[in-house]
């Protein structure tokens, strides 16, 4: 799980911006949304322009160089923040990974660039790079003692390097060192607007509709939307070399992409990655920015309910007031944001929220601040 994200110099944050999933509350109710003393179901609110999608890929830069999987460079041009002093971006990870606390810090000068690394796994230094000011990386794992340290490649990770290139002894930090790497390589980023993009777990371009077909869950997608209140009856149908959903009206059965409204076709994006996120070994972290941006308010709320059936630890940007509500969620979970920090309401209040309040009319009372 992801503990803690802090980055600095990376696009719109200038200084230190630090997201905490680790700042719970005892509250006795929706106790399923924290899990290991950490927050596993994450709302964020904020204004247009505050950096909530730059938040995203921020926490998805580590995706570039310690995985394989999907990229989006085009979405990492503007690198540095214009006016920060320094010539590389800072990024501070902390994970919960085989009940041992993972940090992994890293600098860039762009988003191929590796400039620095840290890695730290139970209170101890276990990898040490700086390129500044060193030649060699300093590696305490064992099975590493006759490892090359001397890398030239900036554009190669010293963990991906010892990872790829070591044969590492079989002990519980090793262990752990591995299984951040799936960790990392099974996070997922895309956006619930019309352009698909997304970042990790995969890799290419992916046909929506003709995926479904192939994992046989056309029935299961048809009741998907039916439960979201969409009337209707799919059937498969054979186009030029594949095979695609359409819906049946009576045995007239027109392709789905050409009759689906903006909502729908919002709404089966959703579903094409919550195959993945269901099969809870595939997909360890969600990020899904404006996730509800086409949905209407009860939609919303059967969103968050299923992807918190899926037990998956995960991130949505909304701008939907209705689902800050103690139904869905609790007042850890739901973050504000500003271009200077992100706090959840508990933290942004002096007052004692109870599962009674309202806090959906607090919030538009402005009962809550963030600097």
């Amino acid at each position: 799980m992801l503990r803690k994200f802090k980055v600095s110099n990376f696009k719109s944050f200038e200084k230190d911006f630090e997201l905490d999933l680790t700042a719970v509350k005892g509250y006795e109710f929706n106790k399923d949304s924290v899990k290991n003393g950490i927050i596993n179901n994450a709302l964020v609110y904020g204004h247009n322009g505050v950096g909530k999608s730059n938040l995203a890929l921020a926490i998805f830069d580590i995706i570039e160089h310690l995985t394989d999987k999907q990229r989006n460079e085009i979405s990492y041009k503007n690198y540095l923040n214009a006016y920060c002093k320094s010539e590389y971006a800072s990024f501070y990870y902390e994970f919960y990974i085989n009940s041992k606390i993972v940090i992994y810090e890293y600098k860039k000068s762009d988003y191929k660039t590796i400039i620095y690394e840290k890695l730290i796994i139970d209170d101890v230094e276990r990898i040490l790079f700086d390129r500044i000011s060193e030649n060699s990386a300093k590696i305490n794992l064992k099975g590493t003692e006759t490892l090359k340290t001397e890398i030239d490649n900036d554009q190669l990770s010293i963990l991906k390097f010892i990872k790829n290139n070591s044969d590492l002894e079989h002990n519980d930090i090793n262990n752990t060192f591995l299984s951040l790497f799936t960790f990392v390589e099974q996070m997922l980023y895309f956006r619930s607007l019309l352009d698909r993009t997304y970042i990790g777990l995969d890799i290419g371009s992916k046909p929506i509709f003709e995926d479904i077909v192939k994992k046989n869950n056309v029935q299961d997608f048809e009741l998907f939307l039916n439960n979201a209140g969409i009337e209707c009856n799919l059937s498969i149908v054979d186009e030029i070399d594949k095979k695609t959903i359409a819906f049946d009206f009576d045995g007239k059965k027109i392709p789905f992409p050409e009759v689906a409204s903006t909502g729908t076709t919002a709404l089966a994006l959703f579903y094409f990655w919550y195959q993945n996120i269901k099969e809870s070994s595939k997909v360890s972290f969600v990020f899904i920015d404006e996730f509800d941006a086409f949905y209407h308010h009860s939609l919303s709320a059967l969103i968050i309910e299923k992807l918190k059936e899926t037990g998956v630890q995960f991130i949505l940007t909304t701008h939907n007031t209705s689902v800050i509500t103690n139904d869905l969620l609790r007042p850890d979970c739901y973050f504000l944001m500003s271009k200077h920090n992100i706090r959840s309401l508990s933290k942004s209040t002096a007052k004692e929220l109870r599962e009674a309040h309202n806090i959906e009319k607090m919030y538009k009372a402005g009962s809550f601040y963030v600097e």
